[in-house]
């Protein structure tokens, strides 16, 4: 077990650790269905262009009401993530740019977490740098 995370970091492929829905208490379940799809956009899981299961399988599948799944979907539709073609459903958008997009959004969080707990730690920007370069270079890493 780790100090930072409450489980130890999942050795496994990416298709098996974005398929699990997991929520917690700390912020709305909508949100997290939100960054939930963002991710598996962003690591290809949900490919551009492919059609998005319905409302009510994704909702029983992440076993949340409906409504709230709904609400997550339109936002993401919002941003330009997803788009409905009338008769058939929501699809993946198609646009690179914005899958890119998202993809240096999300990594960029993922940075700031990094860099944000090594300061709390007391690491200068320069130190968590280096112990981040050092760690990468390791063999053992997925």
């Amino acid at each position: 077990m780790s100090l930072v995370f409450d489980t130890e970091v999942p050795k496994c492929k990416k298709e098996e650790f974005f398929m699990a829905w997991f929520f917690d208490a700390g912020s709305p379940i909508y949100l997290q269905i939100i960054e939930h799809i963002k991710l598996k956009i962003a690591v290809g899981e949900y490919k551009s262009g492919t059609r998005l299961s319905s409302v009510r399988e994704l909702a029983a599948e992440a076993e949340v009401n409906p409504n709230t799944m709904q609400k997550s979907l339109a936002e993401l539709e919002r941003e330009g993530l997803l788009y409905v073609q009338r008769t058939s459903g929501r699809y993946i958008t198609e646009n690179k740019e914005l899958i890119d997009n998202l993809k240096s959004t999300l990594a960029g969080e993922h940075i700031d977490w990094y860099f944000n707990k090594m300061s709390m730690l007391g690491y200068s920007k320069k130190e968590a740098a280096k112990l981040l370069l050092e760690r990468a270079e390791r063999d053992d890493l997925i």
